[in-house]
């Protein structure tokens, strides 16, 4: 099949779909919520802390299934030791970011009354700002300083699963959404832990990531057109 024709058959069964959810399915437009999670960092310091974060949004429901979500997040995140960490590093990033990311409710797809509807996957972009404390003097090498920046701003793509409880009003529209979802955030940089040491000093095994386990709730309100 000619790509031009794929894409065209694509939009269509993507037009039907939405279509079909739209039709269905009662739901007011928009939502404004905020949630709470327990995040961890994972980076080259080989300890981490577990802390809490608190996040605002505003939602658009492009369909009854599909939320669109711009979200500010701000929380904490530490790790290393004096004593425990191989080079005595030690950082605490308070931290804020912004992001985008969109939601695919599996609802979309199934029946409404299928009891795995409300389950979603989703991704998104965000920018990440760091503010971090860190010990840059080595303890064991008074002349070292660990290179690095205190604040920075770093591209991240947040990873989304979860489940979405609905509670209905009297039209049978979702008034209130109650979501438990675990989130892996890969942050780009090495802002998370303000921490840049050269390679053939620290090795940097991979890419600066921390994961939350968040609970929220949403109010829905608007109409659609």
């Amino acid at each position: 099949m000619p790509l031009k024709k794929y894409i065209l058959a694509i939009s269509f069964l993507f037009g039907a779909i939405v279509s079909k959810a739209q039709t269905d399915v009662n739901y007011k437009q928009y939502a404004i919520g905020f949630g709470a999670s327990s995040v961890r960092g994972y980076t080259n310091l080989n300890i981490q802390q577990n802390h809490f974060a608190e996040n605002v949004n505003f939602t658009y429901y492009y369909s009854a299934y599909i939320p669109i979500t711009a979200e500010v997040q701000s929380g904490t995140l530490s790790g290393g030791s004096l004593t425990l960490d191989p080079a005595g590093r030690v950082y605490t990033n308070n931290y804020i970011a912004f992001m985008v990311h969109g939601d695919f409710q599996f609802g979309q797809i199934t029946d409404p009354d299928n009891p795995f509807a409300n389950f979603y996957a989703g991704t998104g972009l965000g920018l990440m700002s760091d503010n971090d404390k860190v010990q840059r003097t080595s303890i064991y090498d008074p002349t070292y300083v660990f290179p690095g920046k205190d604040q920075s701003l770093n591209l991240m793509v947040p990873l989304r699963v979860g489940y979405e409880f609905k509670f209905l009003n009297s039209f049978g529209e979702p008034a209130v959404r109650l979501n438990v979802g675990y989130e892996h955030n890969f942050v780009f940089g090495q802002g998370l832990d303000g921490y840049n040491d050269p390679p053939t000093h620290f090795k940097h095994n991979a890419i600066a990531q921390y994961r939350q386990i968040s609970i929220g709730i949403k109010f829905d309100f608007g109409s659609r057109e």
